[in-house]
Formats: C-alpha cells, structure tokens, sequence
C-alpha cells in the first residue's frame, strides 16, 4: 500500500517525504534496527559504498560531482533514535508503531507522542542530499548515529578511522540561524558510602527537613542561572547547624537524574536538642535562601518530627561529617566561563542525586561537563582526592569529550554567510556555545583537524509529546546545507 504523506507544499518534496517515511519505523534509542535497515537499503538501491556496524550505525559516502572532485569533502552527521515520550492515556507502543503526523499551520507535530524532529530532520536532510543527482557537492561523506539520547553510544562506538572529510556539518541543533562552535562534554561521579549505623535512643522523635519550591533546570543549559541546587543547600544548612552543634544523620535523599538541578531534597537528623536546633535551622536557611536568584524565591524549608519509633538506627558522628564534608569539598555549580565568551559556561559539576541504598550506602551522585578536558581531568583528579580523604567509594562513568570553541573556524563563517543569503534582510544569524553534549565532541576529539559546526531547523519542547517543528525552518535549513555544500556563499 503507498504510502499517504500529510506534508503537502513545501520543497524539497523528498526532504519531507524522508522524513514521514523515517517516523513510520519505530527507532527509540535501542531500538534502530529497523532504521538502519531502512538507510542500508536506500544506500544500496543508489550503489552507494555503505558500511554498517555493530551499533547500527550506518555510514554512506557518495562521490563528488562533476567538477567539485578537487574540492574538500564534507561530513554530514547525525542521529537516528529519539526520545519515546506519550501523554497519559495514549496507547501508542514505540516498539512496534510508527508516529502518527499532523500538521497544523506551520508546525509538524506527532499525535500524543514525541515528534523524533530531534534528530529525524539529520536524517531526512542527509537522505535528501545522497538522493539528489542534481546537487553540486564535493565528496559527501554521512554519518548515521545510534544511543544519542543515551549517552552517545553509537558515535563512541564508531570507527572514525573511515571517515575522510575535515569539515563536519552536524544537524542536531534546534534553532534556526545559530550554529553552535562548542559543547561541553560529559562525566559522572558516583561516590558511594557504607556507614555505620547505630541505635538511636528510645522513644526519640528525629527531625525531618524538607527542601521544595526551587525552579531547577538542566545542569548543562541552566548551570549558568546559578539557581539553587536543594541538595546542596540542604547540606550546607546542616553542616551550620553540626558546626554549632553535632548531631548524627539518619538518613538523607534528594534528586532522580544527574544531569538535572535538583528542586527538592530530604534529610532526617537525630539532636538532643531539636526544638532550639529547629529554630536555628529556620533562620540558617532564611540566610541561604535569600541569596538565591528570583525564580528560586518560592524555596522553601519545612521541618517536622518523625513518629515515635519511626526510625531505629543514625550514622555515626564521623560518617555524618564526612556527608557534610564531600558537600563542602567537591565543587559545586559554574566552575569557569569560555574566555572568548564570559556569559557562556566551560566547566560545572553537579550534585544531582542523593540516595540512601540501605546496606549498600548512601549514594552522591554528581554530573560534571567542560568543554576542556584537561578541565575534565582536573575535577576528576578532584573527585579522586575528595573520595580517598573521606573514604568514599567512587566510580567515574559516562565520560566523553568536550568540544573546545575554535577561532576563525572557516566552516563558521561560511555559514554566517549562507544563513544571511538564505534568511534575508533582517536576519540577525549567530555561532554559539552550548554548556550541553553534542556528538561534534566525540569526533573531534577523534579527528583533531575537523572544522565542524551544529545546525538546525527550529524545533520547540524536544523530548515531550508536545514537540513540534516549524516545517518553512525545516525548509530554510535545507536550503542552507545546500549552499554549504555548493560552495557557494558570497556569490
């Protein structure tokens, strides 16, 4: 049965029809078989050189056109798996269905589901350029990816020693006229301690502290806002209070995800003084929250007791002070700023998960990012002090490369230049950097003499069911790829 297409009047028409065709297979992040199918098949029905992997990605590389063979070739790249979201009672299964499109007005959106436009339109535009035999481009080389959403497994995993070009033209960005030149990249720090648990004294209430109503944020895109971060504000309110007077921590727990800033966190506390101490709290944060920026003026502490009997064991004096104590060391929010850029991030860190695992420990769990890894290096050379002077655990996870801002980056302002002829009077475009991972990272860190920029139609509310794309964005950027590997900005 042909297919039915509900994108009508917009050119190319194969860049839209891609991309209907590409959102009726299922290709959550692990689940790109069918994917990779679908683009080996396209690669060998044009007798295109193909190579896939053990990761699904797919990497087609098409010869230059006549008269551009002495031209430098140029890299497209991006990822094929998406972020599965659905509303409350939507039955759609991402396994095995494929996206149900709509449009209305200007916007392209998936009926109850996430859209894919993150990264579905580097798909389309990449089949698009392999598929049009009219289009003048030097050696055109396209890199499929896998596990993006992840933890960019696929484009770890990929062998770069194939690829050839030194220019790369990554389209996983989603605002039109900006062409992100750095991002940040990644590691996580677990550390985890087992500590000695003691009985509590009969018949004692302990205290419950609870800290809400911060705004939070993305640690890579919000690190910057210096908002309030409830895990480590709730730490440094109780090391106030053991600084005045120790007490032992019963438990404690704040945040689900790493790279998220936490808005509430939770710790429960054994005094023999609580209601003095209690009231020391409250002033203490009172202090801590007043320095907190306006969005965050809704943070609240509410302290309360817990039921007679409702906890039997407390750490030690000594574990309890070295929890406080890997709060006050281990660094904390913007670490430094890009110096060709002062209002864009470098490096951070970030306390966004504390657990209490029972027998298995308390865990604190922080997400660091820069640019720089020999940045990287040095908070991981931090983390590693932190851990062994306070006898923590730790395990180092998820690392992968930064990507430096680049001066004088040609593919840069070749791009300043197209985005100007294609967007028009008025059009204001600009290079960036993002405090948040990209794949250009990894393969830059691979290839170190590739010039590469990210670029991108204009997509709203990624990774929710209420994502859409802006079809004329999704036009304008083709037309700007297109220039870019024509050449022929400025002319």
């Amino acid at each position: 049965m042909a297919m039915e297409y509900v994108i009508q009047g917009y050119q190319p028409e194969a860049l839209f029809r891609f991309f209907e065709e590409i959102s009726a297979i299922p290709r959550g992040s692990g689940n790109e078989k069918g994917v990779a199918d679908y683009l080996v098949a396209f690669a060998e029905k044009r007798g295109l050189f193909c190579l896939r992997d053990r990761f699904d990605n797919v990497y087609i590389r098409k010869p230059a056109a006549p008269g551009y063979e002495e031209r430098e070739g140029i890299l497209l790249q991006g990822h094929t798996d998406m972020v599965c979201e659905k509303n409350a009672g939507v039955g759609h299964d991402f396994q095995k269905e494929g996206l149900a499109l709509a449009v209305e007005g200007e916007w392209l959106f998936a009926k109850g589901t996430t859209l894919g436009g993150d990264d579905g339109v580097a798909v389309a535009a990449m089949l698009t350029a392999l598929d049009d035999d009219t289009l003048k481009h030097p050696e055109l080389e396209c890199l499929f990816t896998t596990g993006e959403e992840t933890g960019l497994f696929g484009a770890e995993g990929f062998d770069c020693s194939v690829l050839r070009a030194k220019k790369l033209i990554n389209l996983d960005s989603e605002e039109e006229g900006v062409a992100t030149v750095s991002c940040a990249g990644g590691i996580e720090f677990h550390f985890t301690l087992k500590p000695e648990r003691l009985p509590l004294p009969r018949f004692t209430r302990p205290l419950i502290l609870e800290i809400s109503g911060l705004f939070g944020g993305h640690s890579g895109a919000d690190i910057g806002f210096e908002r309030g971060n409830a895990n480590l504000l709730l730490l440094r309110i109780l090391a106030a209070l053991y600084k005045r007077r120790p007490f032992r921590l019963i438990t404690l727990s704040g945040g689900s995800r790493g790279n998220a800033i936490p808005r509430e966190s939770r710790a429960v506390i054994f005094t023999p003084e609580p209601e003095e101490d209690r009231e020391f709290l409250k002033k203490e944060a009172e202090a801590v929250f007043s320095l907190l920026p306006e969005e965050d003026r809704g943070g609240k502490l509410k302290i309360g007791k817990a039921k007679d009997g409702e906890y039997e064991k407390a750490l030690s004096f000594a574990d309890t002070e070295k929890i406080l104590s890997l709060g006050a060391l281990m660094p904390n929010g913007v670490l430094s700023r890009i110096p060709a850029d002062l209002a864009a991030t470098e490096t951070s860190d970030n306390l966004g998960v504390i657990r209490d695992d029972g027998e298995k420990g308390i865990l604190m769990l922080y997400h660091g990012r820069s640019s720089e890894d020999k940045k990287t290096d040095w908070l991981a050379d931090t983390a590693e002090r932190a851990a062994k002077a306070l006898g923590f655990e730790l395990n180092v996870s998820g690392r992968y490369a930064g990507w430096p801002m680049k001066k004088d980056s040609p593919l840069a302002a070749e791009f300043m230049e197209a985005a100007r002829e294609v967007l028009g009077p008025g059009a204001n475009p600009r290079t960036e950097a993002i405090h948040a991972g990209l794949e250009c990272g990894i393969f830059c860190s691979k290839k170190k003499d590739l010039d590469a920029i990210s670029v991108g139609p204009t997509l709203r509310n990624i990774h929710t069911p209420q994502e859409k794309l802006s079809l004329p964005s999704f036009e304008r950027m083709w037309r700007i790829v297109r220039r870019l590997l024509e050449g022929k900005t400025g002319e």
